[in-house]
């Protein structure tokens, strides 16, 4: 058997010389000083493959249309067997991923690792840096909920303001009368077929260039004899690997991803906030006003994009120990006190929240009447729901309105009532019905604040029929 395995690897490395290749990826010299804090490069391309698998699951079930692409995602949700697991594991990969590139954007700049001859290397990463960034962007509109859809709209208008440029912007991005079809036809594309050759092309020249530089040595280690990058340094990479994948599936499992209604353009007065990574341009643009708004969106962000490119070419200095680069560390730490205290804000900021339905789960409770609800044993309907039924049958609305095709005819039918009046009209009209509809014969309904919020909420929920 040993002979036949033998035979067969000549045959193979005859052939293609693919072992060979292997076993000098693998035994390749690294310096001495090599270790736990060089792992962030081999976690960030596995996260990359993680991502490309669920993608790739994702699109066997996904119909990339926006009205469809909606439909699809709640049958992948709901009815497809692991279905939400492979959605949160390519919703948590995605924030994970951005982590891992900064971290190890991070750790090689506070050794020192871009300086000369490692220049184009470091270049190339700020560049995957803005690709994974890019993927965010990009996949944050495909599941065409109200988040996706609104959040891609402030979006859009950032990109409208980059001076000369924004109307062409707005062009290339399908966004001239609103965000689309066409919006959403060139977003998917950027995400699906260009984003991922690109990043293939960009590791591979950027692992080239590591492998040909090699991996940078701390001050002093130069002399010392080399170690292999197996299996000391591999057996490092794979316990990190394994250690974020364990957290990344647990967040898969435990951390729900939630889908809000269908993209409503008419919604005017839904309140959109981007993912978390986001939130610290979200809140600076608050800082900036009227003409100086694009000095927010658009010039600062660009400085810190020139200014990392430019980095290896403005830090010409010798290499020192990592304890002793001083003004490296002090500017990592005054960044991430600044995105910290931006992000803090953007969330304080952030007012509450309307109780919404979360279509990722089945809803088939949709359907029922609010005596139904009251009394269901489901265990999906949502607590709002179940309260705010609760509170409609208590109150007695059904002997004038009817919901779900069950109730009276004297007053207009609740369903689709969030398409035909806003939530603040509805909560005012409980309180004095003669103020806003001259004439009914609704009394008013006083509530507390708590009772008259599920009410509402709940009548918001009832699809239109």
């Amino acid at each position: 058997m040993k002979r036949r395995l033998a035979e067969l690897g000549d045959w193979l490395e005859h052939r293609t010389g693919l072992i060979g290749q292997a076993q000098h990826f693998l035994y390749e010299e690294i310096p001495d000083s090599s270790g736990w804090h060089q792992v962030f490069g081999s976690l960030a391309l596995f996260l990359f493959m993680v991502q490309a698998f669920t993608g790739i699951l994702l699109a066997f079930n996904y119909a990339p249309t926006p009205g469809d692409a909606y439909d699809s995602l709640r049958y992948i949700l709901t009815e497809l067997t692991a279905g939400s697991l492979i959605r949160g594991l390519h919703h948590w990969g995605a924030s994970m991923i951005i982590v891992v590139v900064v971290l190890h954007m991070v750790q090689v700049f506070l050794w020192g690792a871009y300086k000369k001859p490692r220049e184009t290397t470091w270049m190339i990463g700020v560049v995957l840096l803005l690709v994974t960034l890019a993927y965010g962007l990009t996949g944050y509109l495909l599941p065409w909920d109200n988040r996706a859809y609104w959040g891609t709209t402030v979006t859009t208008q950032i990109a409208a303001m980059s001076p000369g440029i924004g109307a062409y912007l707005t062009q290339l991005l399908g966004a001239a009368d609103g965000v689309g079809v066409v919006t959403f036809a060139r977003f998917y594309a950027v995400h699906v077929l260009i984003l991922p050759p690109a990043t293939i092309l960009l590791v591979a020249l950027h692992v080239y260039l590591v492998r040909k530089h090699g991996v940078a040595p701390s001050p002093g280690d130069e002399l010392k004899p080399k170690k292999r990058f197996f299996p000391v340094q591999v057996f490092k990479d794979t316990v990190v690997i394994f250690l974020a994948f364990a957290l990344l599936f647990a967040m898969a499992i435990a951390v729900h991803v939630p889908l809000e209604q269908v993209a409503d353009p008419t919604d005017t007065a839904y309140i959109p906030r981007p993912e978390w990574y986001f939130l610290c341009l979200f809140q600076m643009l608050k800082l900036f006003n009227g003409p100086l708004e694009v000095v927010g969106a658009i010039v600062l962000p660009g400085l810190s994009v020139l200014a990392l490119m430019l980095a290896p070419f403005l830090d010409r200095g010798k290499v020192v120990k990592v304890t002793k680069r001083f003004a490296a560390i002090g500017i990592v730490v005054l960044l991430f006190v600044g995105w910290s205290a931006l992000t803090m804000a953007a969330v304080k900021s952030t007012p509450p929240q309307e109780a919404a339905v979360d279509y990722s789960y089945p809803t088939e409770w949709m359907s029922l009447t609010p005596d139904q609800i009251a009394t269901s044993t489901i265990s999906d309907i949502p607590a709002f729901v179940r309260q705010g039924a609760t509170i409609y049958q208590a109150k007695h609305c059904n002997a004038c309105h009817a919901v779900n095709g069950a109730g009276g005819k004297i007053g207009p039918a609740l369903n689709g009532l969030a398409k035909r009046q806003t939530r603040s009209w509805v909560e005012d009209h409980f309180a004095d019905p003669q103020k806003l509809s001259p004439g009914t014969i609704m009394p008013p309904y006083p509530m507390s604040p708590q009772d008259r919020d599920n009410l509402t909420s709940y009548l918001f929920s009832l699809p239109d029929r």
